[in-house]
């Protein structure tokens, strides 16, 4: 009976209603929260190369927007109401207490991140390293800018994978590859290239 309690009391304080076609959250959006559908369905969408792409889509009993709040870093994704939704809306150290009374939410969440890393696995092993190499080239040569003898690319991992139109795992590989073969140098934080042309002579390489 207590928990049962619990619950109406959590679903009377957090919970939220959107209408099909509103806007949760954007992709750069500050995260603080999470949501829990009750019902109703949510799709997921990432501003890619050639457009938004569909991420995912989700529905009673999903929750999403819990990598902003673990990790304390913007929306990575648009969120968007398909139709009429119902949702439980959690900050961070209410999901904490959830957690501690009630592990299997803890072990919930651990599954999805588990699953998310799986997936990100299978397409970098599915994608060819040019696939990855040319939109970060891309990225980085429309950001470099001058300084003394060489260009200095201004930007984070995150910014530089948004450009890309790939995952932070994704242009993390493709960064590093481009570190190994001393394309771009990292100093004091900042990426550096000593030559951009040859950084874009990359694109020019055979597939």
């Amino acid at each position: 009976m207590a928990r049962e309690n619990t619950q109406i009391q959590v679903r009377k304080t957090y919970e939220r209603v959107f209408e099909a076609g509103s806007v949760i959250f954007e992709e750069g959006d500050a995260g603080e929260v999470l949501f829990v559908i009750q019902s109703g369905e949510v799709e997921l969408t990432r501003m890619g190369l050639t457009g938004r792409q569909a991420v995912a889509r989700l529905g009673c009993g999903e929750f999403f927007g819990e990598m902003s709040v673990v990790v304390r870093e913007p929306r990575t994704a648009r969120a968007v109401a398909t139709t009429d939704c119902r949702l439980l809306e959690l900050d961070g150290a209410t999901l904490e207490a959830m957690c501690v009374e009630r592990p299997e939410i803890a072990i919930r969440i651990i599954r999805r991140l588990t699953d998310r890393l799986i997936d990100s696995e299978r397409r970098l092993s599915a994608l060819g390293v040019d696939d990855l190499l040319r939109p970060v080239v891309r990225a980085l040569v429309r950001n470099a800018e001058q300084q003394g003898e060489g260009f200095r690319i201004s930007g984070t991992l995150r910014s530089l994978a948004q450009e890309s139109g790939l995952s932070m795992l994704e242009a993390h590989r493709a960064l590093h590859q481009l570190l190994d073969q001393k394309l771009v140098r990292l100093v004091d934080d900042v990426l550096v290239t000593p030559d951009v042309d040859k950084l874009s002579a990359c694109l020019d390489a055979p597939a």
